[in-house]
């Protein structure tokens, strides 16, 4: 399906109704045009395709619903129980009007598969001239529940010669740097289910020859280039206040929350945040006072807390209203940073003080890490970290261990647990 492009400057745009407050700041978090990208691979013995995972984002108000209908669908994502095929349209056709809105109001769409195509070939670009032995790298981008999908994607590299008896090198990279069943898990659970529609043996998993070989980068918290990414724009935002009220600015880190029920199942995407949030401060000489807060928080069941939310507004209550908040998980703007943080936490706050440091977005620090953690993944030739053989302590799922299995490899199968 064509993008349609979201017509939008550099600088702040806007929706029509805005607070006068916030109206005097500018601001440059909304989406924006993402620079021209030419491909410069110098070619040796690939081609590798280098395969971005993401949740995706509806790139126009008409898709709202589809990617609602399939976020609703996935209980790895949001456990609905044995309902969940008949609950999730329904919640999905009741939320699509308000979220329709909220995409109006970013631009008409989310910018996440822009950037997501972006990084992807700029990494290509540098992972081309850094690992030439496995050049070119070829990049393909692969969103759960939104164009392009995971069987366009595949369909997309059997297509381009990967596979089919030809063989070729792929690898599954997270755009999820903190691990979590109900986000990596899902989106390889998802190109698990294609690879054995597409490429499997009838009646069991067993690949066909020829058939593409898979390994996966399904973590990287604490990569010091990704730290370095962020540390450098939160030092950036940090400037922008008076010098004298520096030192005491909150930096409010902020992550996609998860049902309890996840978290107590054992995932260990809470601690890999946390691992994020510390190695950042690390980087930053822990310059300022930090909280870790949680966002995006659906329906009634009980999720992970504090809400990053009201975590700004208890703040600003008790007088503390310098705060800048930073999407610690997200690495592209999308509708939880540039709605949800934006135009609704900001404008709640109703404070000046009360900033959000830029998304990683086209930052060549952290195109540089996306290049430097695929090398190391390429020239270590491990199929998977050994964290991903260990399923949650409660995980009950046949689907997650064939998976895990898969992808872990023959030599390393017999570790998934």
């Amino acid at each position: 399906m064509a993008l349609r492009p979201l017509a939008l400057p550099r600088q702040l745009v806007r929706p029509a109704a805005r607070t006068p407050l916030l109206s005097q700041t500018p601001r440059h978090h909304l989406a924006t045009a993402v620079p021209p990208v030419t491909q410069d691979a110098t070619s040796s013995k690939g081609p590798t395709a280098m395969v971005f995972l993401n949740m995706g984002g509806p790139s126009t108000t008409s898709e709202v619903e589809d990617f609602l209908s399939r976020l609703f669908a996935d209980g790895d994502l949001i456990p609905l129980g044995r309902f969940q095929s008949y609950i999730g349209p329904l919640i999905a056709k009741r939320r699509t009007p308000k979220i329709q809105k909220q995409y109006a109001d970013i631009g008409g769409g989310s910018p996440i598969r822009k950037w997501s195509e972006y990084q992807c070939e700029e990494m290509c670009k540098v992972l081309d001239k850094i690992n030439p032995e496995s050049a070119p790298h070829k990049p393909y981008v692969a969103f759960r529940y939104a164009n392009p999908l995971t069987e366009e994607m595949y369909t997309r590299l059997l297509d381009d010669g990967f596979g089919r008896g030809k063989g070729g090198r792929a690898v599954a990279f997270t755009q999820y740097p903190q691990y979590s069943c109900s986000t990596t898990g899902s989106s390889l659970n998802e190109l698990w289910k294609w690879q054995t529609r597409l490429e499997g043996k009838r009646g069991g998993n067993e690949t066909s020859a020829g058939s593409i070989d898979w390994s996966v980068i399904d973590r990287w918290p604490t990569h010091p280039g990704l730290v370095e990414a962020f540390a450098r724009n939160i030092e950036d935002q940090l400037k922008t206040y008076p010098e004298d009220r520096r030192s005491g600015v909150v930096l409010l880190f902020s992550a996609h929350s998860l049902p309890m029920s996840v978290v107590n199942r054992g995932d260990p995407y809470p601690a890999e945040v946390a691992a994020t949030v510390h190695a950042v401060m690390q980087r930053l000489n822990f310059s300022n006072p930090y909280r870790l807060s949680w966002q995006s928080q659906v329906g009634p069941s009980a999720w992970l807390g504090a809400q990053t939310s009201d975590t700004v507004q208890e703040f600003v209550k008790r007088g503390q209203s310098d705060i800048v908040l930073v999407p610690i998980a997200f690495t592209s703007d999308h509708i939880e940073t540039l709605y949800e943080l934006d135009l609704e936490v900001m404008e709640e706050a109703n404070s000046p003080g009360v900033k959000r440091a830029e998304s990683l977005n086209d930052s060549p620090v952290f195109i540089q890490a996306l290049a430097d953690v695929a090398r190391d993944h390429l020239q270590k030739g491990e199929r998977c970290s050994k964290q991903m053989t260990l399923r949650c302590q409660g995980c009950k799922s046949e689907r997650c261990l064939e998976q895990k299995k898969f992808f872990a490899g023959e030599q390393a199968s017999s570790l998934v647990l």
